[in-house]
């Protein structure tokens, strides 16, 4: 099912904007440039359903380590937390990532939440402390073997993004000739990597 409430000349867009600033290149320069964009933003808004209400939900997590070919996600996780409540429930997810200057990425897939001790440790950090704390019974201290502690990997599944062409100033002088124009500004390199193409990355 799909919405509109506009009927357009045929021979023009609907969305000018994404039919001038979509970009199709080959699939290797499509996922470097996502990977570094993420590595380069460190930090992403992880939305889950909620499982009582089944409302959306967003918190800000680091990203720990990556998987996949630079496209399956990891981040820390106390495993007590609302959000491990949430993807026990319902697994999909969404990571989005925004940087000050709009650049954007959001990457939908699968989480699993992994709670064994070789997993564990081969991605703990020790500033998982401060986030834990010790409960100074032996075990729950935020070390490397405190049962709290899990990663959720997030399997993606599709990504969409939009990088900047040029520079700011040129792209604000894009910006304000389109407004004058009409013209849609290529002021991005708008870009959707499909499940297909990201199983190759596996």
């Amino acid at each position: 099912m799909s919405f509109s409430n506009a009927k357009v000349p045929d021979d023009k867009p609907a969305d000018p904007y994404k039919a001038t600033n979509l970009t199709d290149p080959d699939l290797k320069e499509k996922v470097q440039d996502l990977v570094s964009f993420m590595e380069s933003c460190k930090f992403g808004m992880m939305t889950t359903r909620i499982e009582s209400s089944g409302l959306l939900t967003s918190r800000c997590m680091a990203l720990a380590a990556k998987e996949g070919g630079g496209v399956d996600l990891l981040f820390h996780t106390n495993t007590e937390s609302g959000k491990t409540d949430d993807l026990k429930s319902e697994p999909k997810i969404n990571i989005a990532f925004l940087n000050p200057t709009g650049e954007w990425a959001s990457v939908s897939g699968e989480a699993d939440i992994v709670t064994d001790r070789e997993t564990i440790r081969k991605y703990y950090s020790p500033a998982l402390k401060a986030w834990l704390g010790d409960l100074e019974d032996g075990k729950h201290d935020g070390g490397p073997e405190d049962p709290r502690i899990g990663v959720i990997k997030v399997k993606a599944l599709t990504a969409t993004y939009a990088i900047a062409t040029g520079t700011s100033l040129g792209r604000g002088a894009d910006i304000v000739k389109g407004a004058i124009t009409g013209a849609a500004p290529k002021v991005n390199k708008l870009r959707e990597i499909s499940e297909e193409e990201l199983q190759q990355c596996e």
